[in-house]
């Protein structure tokens, strides 16, 4: 930066990589309207094919690197940011994406207009968690670099456009960036948040003089670790923030965001997530579909309030015979499914017990192993004992760097190779890890569950959107009162749900007073036995150590997700559904009651939500 011969601070982008953004538009019609919207998607482009200097040295490689570097911006998705060129190839791919985009939209935006003043009045941008956050220094660059605004006007223009969307509890998850990285990649970005938090300390000092720990818990720069708070930065240039749950909302407001949340009234505001019905029961699951709207009409594909009307049918014993008939025919789909990709044949008679989500330690798919590991036991120790057939599933992907969740998962399939191939347990216990979970699949796997496996540790999910699929498809839910859950019991009634374990506030005061998972570990036997197991090398015994650090991180390294303590509670919730499973009619029952009361999870009730008490828009009238 510099100033120009009329003293005026002029600043210029020397030394870069230059790369072009390429446009690929994609139209998404609305369901049953004329309405079509632009979906606008982004390539990475090398401003040029090669570069002809190395290309006529001979040097073929070189004269193609700065090709390759450009397009990897787009190419590679979600690289490993544990190691320092993974965490800047992440930063450069987030500002390549939120760049286009804001150039793209400024540029539309004076196709009609002379100015950028209106447009917080054209124009509402919704940061999705903080990946997209740096699209705020971005905007302040374009206003006051390209286009001539001072910093107060800028900001001004910046805080009425900006809204964010937090999904993460954790502050672990919470995106920082070191500075020095940020000073060598965004010079200029840093510096106009280095303007930012000037400008909102300044702010901070007036509403609350004399209090320097406030201003150091409030910086959005980390002086201690060298990083800015990019979760600070979003809240800061947004005129509205939002977690997606009543629990979790009510969580950033008193932990993660206290202070911020006294700083601004009235701007922390909840918006529970939704699913959509045409994907997740008209197109997943067609034959509920029909069903439902052979009996309520087709209504509710459009307003799933409807599916209400439902309700009475509960009662009606010909229509869950219909019910179950379908729920057998998704299973014996999903069994099939199966069979192709991990050749395990499993019994659709069986239940489908269904754990499908991202790994990761909080969401405990671990707690699920400690009782399939505790079934087989019983199983074993009882081979003529009375049990429920179960078929569990789990299924998801693991961040590239996160070793734990890959262990996990590794695990996972340790345990299949073994109790499915123990002879004395046959049938009564299959274990199924789906590989390469995604979309497509989950439209298998959704409609041909039973019971649904929501057991994060409570006080860690912001909302979760798989419980809402799955209660739509006529799954039972266990879970604890985390996330969306609680807002599913409270729709379905707590005699249609299973539920167990420690609440979010009673987890919190666990973690406070001192929790000692090896209490947990000394005096439940089963417990203790199924850890050993793991630590051993019982599913492991080509390598005795593989699953020691799991029991590590267990008993040593403090169970932070509270596995231990809800042990017991799940276990015995889970004796519950064996009691209740076998009777089909009174099972099916609950699962109808389920479906009719998913209502207020649809994700149009959300985005009409966000439109009227965020964006501040009205719907057309078609």
């Amino acid at each position: 930066c510099f100033k120009n011969a009329d003293g005026e601070r002029v600043c210029q982008w020397v030394d870069t990589d230059e790369v072009m953004a390429m446009a690929f538009d994609v139209p998404v019609s609305g369901f049953g309207s004329k309405m079509v919207i632009n979906l606008r998607l982004w390539s990475a482009r090398s401003s040029r094919e090669f570069d002809l200097n190395y290309f006529n040295e001979g040097d073929y490689i070189k004269a193609v690197e700065d090709k390759t570097a450009s397009e990897n911006l787009s190419k590679v998705l979600y690289p490993n940011d544990k190691t320092a060129t993974g965490q800047e190839l992440r930063l450069k791919q987030e500002y390549f994406f939120v760049s286009a985009t804001l150039q793209d939209i400024l540029h539309r935006f004076l196709r009609n207009q002379d100015s950028l003043d209106l447009l917080p009045d054209k124009v509402a941008l919704q940061l999705n968690d903080t990946h997209p956050a740096m699209a705020v220094p971005e905007l302040m660059r374009l206003l006051i670099d390209e286009h001539g605004y001072d910093f107060d006007k800028a900001w001004d223009i910046t805080t009425r456009v900006f809204c964010y969307t937090n999904h993460t509890l954790l502050p672990e998850a919470l995106e920082t960036w070191p500075v020095e990285m940020l000073r060598r990649v965004l010079p200029r970005h840093l510096e106009l948040i280095f303007q930012i938090n000037d400008h909102f300390l300044k702010q901070v000092r007036h509403a609350i003089p004399g209090d320097g720990n406030l201003l150091k818990r409030m910086s959005l720069v980390d002086d201690e670790r060298d990083c800015i708070r990019m979760a600070y930065l979003a809240i800061v240039a947004s005129h509205k923030v939002n977690g997606v749950a009543e629990l979790h909302t009510k969580l950033l407001r008193s932990t993660l965001f206290a202070d911020f949340d006294a700083m601004y009234p009235g701007k922390f505001v909840n918006m529970t997530n939704g699913i959509t019905p045409r994907l997740w029961l008209l197109q997943a699951n067609p034959k509920l579909a029909a069903l439902i709207t052979e009996h309520i009409g087709d209504g509710w594909t459009k307003d799933l309030s409807l599916l209400k009307g439902l309700e009475p049918r509960a009662e009606d014993a010909k229509f869950r015979k219909k019910f179950i008939a379908i729920k057998r025919s998704n299973k014996e789909r999903l069994a099939r499914l199966i069979g192709e990709r991990c050749c395990i044949e499993v019994d659709p008679e069986s239940m489908f017990d269904v754990q499908v989500k991202r790994i990761h330690e909080y969401k405990r798919q671990l707690l699920n192993v400690l009782h399939i590991i505790t079934r087989y036991n019983r199983l074993c120790d009882d081979p003529a004992m009375n049990s429920l057939k179960r078929t569990v599933i789990i299924g998801g992907k693991a961040a590239p760097g996160y070793s734990m969740a890959k262990l996990i998962i590794r695990l996972v399939n340790d345990v299949a190779e073994i109790v499915n191939n123990d002879p004395s347990i046959g049938d009564r216990l299959k274990v199924v890890f789906i590989p390469n979970y995604d979309v497509t699949t989950a439209e298998d796997v959704i409609p041909g569950s039973d019971l649904s496996e929501q057991i994060s540790t409570a006080g860690t999910e912001a909302s979760g959107t798989g419980n809402m699929k799955f209660a739509l498809n006529g799954a039972l839910t266990i879970g604890t009162l985390d996330g969306a859950n609680i807002e599913i019991l409270e729709e379905v009634g707590e005699d249609n749900i299973f539920t167990f374990g420690l609440t979010a506030e009673e987890a919190h005061n666990l973690r406070s007073t001192g929790y000692d998972p090896w209490k947990y570990y000394n005096e439940n036997l089963e417990l203790k036995r199924t850890i050993d197991m793991i630590s051993d090398g019982f599913f492991s015994p080509e390598e005795h150590s593989r699953y020691r650090p799991i029991a590590d991180a267990l008993l040593r390294g403090g169970d932070h997700f509270l596995l231990l303590a809800d042990f017991a509670s799940y276990i015995e919730c889970q004796e519950r559904v064996d009691k209740e499973f076998p009777n089909p009619g009174e099972w099916a029952r609950k699962a109808i009651i389920n479906v009719a009361n998913m209502g207020k999870f649809s994700a149009d009730r959300t985005i009409h939500a966000y439109a009227k008490e965020i964006w501040n828009i009205e719907p057309l009238e078609l």
